[in-house]
């Protein structure tokens, strides 16, 4: 039986390669390549910045990293909101894309809830 650990690492590693082959297909047009170039950098900061975090020199250097994280998610929702409600990519793709960056910013939180010792949600 595979092991079924959660691996964060892994999971947005795997996100950023789905939003790379998310946008090959993606129309070559102007407004698409724009908001393609925006999805793309947010999509992959997330995983770089929890690379990033495990060199960390300080646990504030460390949360701050997963901070920057979670906004990077937060940002790709926001673009593939507007590439499904555009019409200028696959509508299905972009909703399982944004549910998992919605995942994935609801993870980030919990871990960053978890770092500072916040027990209330509400902070975010």
């Amino acid at each position: 039986m595979k092991d079924k650990t959660f691996n964060l690492k892994e999971r947005t590693y795997n996100y950023a390669l789905d939003v790379i082959r998310f946008l090959e297909t993606a129309p070559k047009d102007y407004i698409s390549q724009t908001l393609g170039k925006q999805l793309l950098r947010s999509a992959t900061s997330i995983g770089a910045n929890i690379i990033e975090a495990q060199g960390a020199s300080s646990r504030k250097d460390f949360t701050n990293f997963f901070h920057h994280s979670l906004k990077s998610a937060n940002e790709s929702k926001f673009w593939l909101g507007l590439i499904g409600d555009s019409g200028n990519g696959t509508q299905e793709k972009a909703r399982f894309l944004h549910r998992e960056a919605s995942e994935l910013a609801n993870i980030l939180a919990s871990s960053l809830l978890t770092m500072k010792g916040k027990k209330n949600r509400e902070t975010f």
